[in-house]
C-alpha cells in the first residue's frame, strides 16, 4: 500500500488507507459529485487493488474526508473505553471479567409468605385425575366452557376418597352401563389419579368410581394409596365469601401438574350450567387463571380453607381469559357424603312437574314457576297443590310457585336452587299463587320434602 502524508487541512487521518480497500466506500466517492474542493490522494502503485476510473489517482473531496474521520474516531473511542483498565484493547477478555456481580435474595414480603404457606400446606392435598379413555382434549368457543379428559381433584378423607369435577371423567362415565350405588373398590376403574407423597416423589394410582353427580358436575373416585400419602383439604363455607378476598387456586392446567394462580373473588352467587342443562346455583367467580385441566380442583382462601370446587370459564379461546367459576364448597359438602353413602345424591323434592318459562309467559304468568302436574298420592298432592288443567273455557293455569321456605320463586330454575338448600323429610312452607287476572289469591301451603325429581 502507498504511503500518505496529508497535511492538516485535510485533517490527516491514516483510517483513509483502510477506508479505500472498501467496496462501498470507493462507490460511494466515485459516484459524489466534484463540485467543490478536493484532494488529490496519491493511489497504490498496484492497479488491482482499486478501481482505475480516471487514470490516475482517486478525487476525494474535503467534506468525505471529514465524514470518515470522525466515524473512525468515534470508533477508536469506543475501543479504548471497551478496554478494562491497565489492559490493551486487544488484549482477551476473561470469563470474570464479563460475568456480572450476583445480587443476594431480599427478604419476602409478608404477602408472598402467606401465598407460599398456603400453597406448600396444600399442594400434596391436589391430584392429577386422567380419564383413562381419553388423553385430554380442548375446545375452543365462545361459552363457559369445561374441557373434559384431564384434570384436578383433591383428597376428601383418609378413607382415599377424591373429588373432582363429573366432566374431567365424562367420557368414560358415558361408556358405564350403570351406576355403582355404593361405595368401595368394586367399581369400574374410571381414572389415573397421581398424588405427591410426603418425600416428593409422585406416584400413580388407579382410581374406581364410588359415585357421581351430573347435575352438580361432581364425581367422587377412590384409590388404595398410603395414608401417608392421603392428606384431606381443609373445608371452609361458601357463606361468608366476599366480594375482593384474595383466593388462590392449585391445579393441572394444560398438564402441568400442581400450578399455583392468584387472584380475587370478583363475584358471588353466579349460576353456573351443568352439563345436564341444570343449574348450579351460588356460584364463586374468580380472576385467577381457571385453565383446561384446572376443573376439579380446590378455590382456596388466603387462609388455606377450600371454599370451591373449579369447574368453567367464559372463554372465547379455551384459555383463561379472567372469569372463571367454582362450585361453592357448601354445596359440594352437601354432595360429596352422599355420593360416597350411597353412590347417587338423595335429593329433596316436591314431586310436581314445572312448566317451562316460555309456557308460563304464554299462559301470562309475569313471574314464579308455574305447576304443570301434581304426582299422584305424593306429599304435593296431600297438601293441594293444583296442576295446570283444561276446561270447557280453555286451559286454566294451576298454582303458581313464588316463594319457597322464604325463598323467592321468579321462574322454574329457582325451585331448584331453593331445594338445594333443603333436605328430604324438611317441612317447608310453599307461597303459591291461584288464579287469574283480577282474581289472583295467595296461599301458603305446607309440604313434606320427598325423594324425587323436584
Amino acid at each position: 500500500m502507498t504511503d500518505l502524508k496529508l497535511t492538516n487541512s485535510v485533517c490527516h487521518q491514516c483510517c483513509l488507507l483502510q477506508a479505500r480497500k472498501c467496496q462501498r466506500v470507493k462507490r460511494f466517492w466515485l459516484a459524489t459529485p466534484r463540485s467543490y474542493h478536493r484532494v488529490k490522494v496519491p493511489g497504490p502503485t498496484n492497479s488491482q487493488s482499486r478501481p482505475q476510473t480516471d487514470g490516475s489517482a482517486w478525487h476525494i473531496s474535503r467534506r468525505e474526508v471529514h465524514i470518515v474521520s470522525t466515524v473512525a474516531a468515534l470508533l477508536a473511542a469506543g475501543s479504548a473505553l471497551a478496554a478494562p483498565s491497565g489492559k490493551a484493547a486487544t488484549d482477551t477478555l476473561s470469563v470474570a471479567d464479563v460475568t456480572p456481580d450476583v445480587a443476594p435474595a431480599g427478604k419476602l414480603s409478608d404477602r408472598e409468605l402467606a401465598i407460599i404457606d398456603v400453597f406448600e400446606r396444600n399442594t400434596k392435598s391436589v391430584a392429577n385425575v386422567f380419564d383413562i379413555t381419553l388423553q385430554g382434549t380442548v375446545r375452543a368457543s365462545q361459552v363457559v366452557e369445561a374441557p373434559e379428559g384431564n384434570g384436578t381433584g383433591f383428597v376428601w378423607d383418609q378413607q382415599g376418597h377424591v373429588v373432582t369435577n363429573y366432566h374431567v371423567l365424562a367420557n368414560v362415565l358415558r361408556q358405564l352401563p350403570a351406576r355403582p350405588q355404593s361405595s368401595g373398590f368394586g367399581g369400574p376403574k374410571v381414572a389415573r389419579i397421581a398424588l405427591i407423597g410426603p418425600d416428593g416423589t409422585q406416584e400413580t394410582y388407579d382410581g374406581v368410581l364410588v359415585g357421581a353427580d351430573r347435575s352438580k358436575d361432581l364425581a367422587v373416585i377412590k384409590i388404595n394409596a398410603p395414608q401417608d400419602f392421603l392428606r384431606p383439604v381443609t373445608l371452609g363455607t361458601s357463606n361468608d365469601v366476599r366480594v375482593g378476598q384474595q383466593v388462590l387456586a392449585i391445579g393441572n392446567p394444560f398438564g402441568f401438574d400442581h400450578t399455583l394462580t392468584t387472584g380475587v373473588v370478583s363475584g358471588i352467587g353466579r349460576e353456573i350450567q351443568s352439563q345436564a342443562g341444570t343449574v348450579i346455583g351460588g356460584g364463586i367467580q374468580t380472576d385467577a387463571a381457571i385453565n383446561p385441566g384446572n376443573s376439579g380442583g380446590p378455590l382456596l382462601a388466603s387462609d388455606g380453607r377450600v371454599i370451591g370446587v373449579n369447574t368453567a370459564i367464559f372463554t372465547n379461546s379455551g384459555t383463561s381469559a379472567g372469569v372463571g367459576f367454582a362450585i361453592p364448597v357448601d354445596t359440594v359438602a352437601r354432595v360429596v357424603p352422599q355420593l360416597i353413602q350411597y353412590g347417587k345424591v338423595v335429593r329433596p323434592a316436591l314431586n310436581v312437574q314445572l312448566s317451562t318459562d316460555q309456557v308460563a309467559r304464554a299462559l301470562k304468568v309475569k313471574k314464579g314457576a308455574l305447576v304443570q302436574s301434581v304426582t299422584p298420592n305424593s306429599a304435593a298432592a296431600k297438601a293441594g297443590f293444583l296442576p295446570t288443567r283444561r276446561s270447557l273455557g280453555g286451559i286454566v293455569r294451576g298454582d303458581v310457585i313464588v316463594a319457597i321456605a322464604g325463598r323467592p320463586v321468579t321462574r322454574a330454575a329457582d325451585v331448584v336452587l331453593a331445594l338445594d338448600d333443603l333436605k328430604v323429610g324438611d317441612q317447608v312452607d310453599v307461597r303459591v299463587q291461584r288464579g287469574e287476572n283480577d282474581q289472583v289469591q295467595e296461599a301458603t301451603l305446607q309440604v313434606m320434602l320427598e325423594e324425587g325429581g323436584l
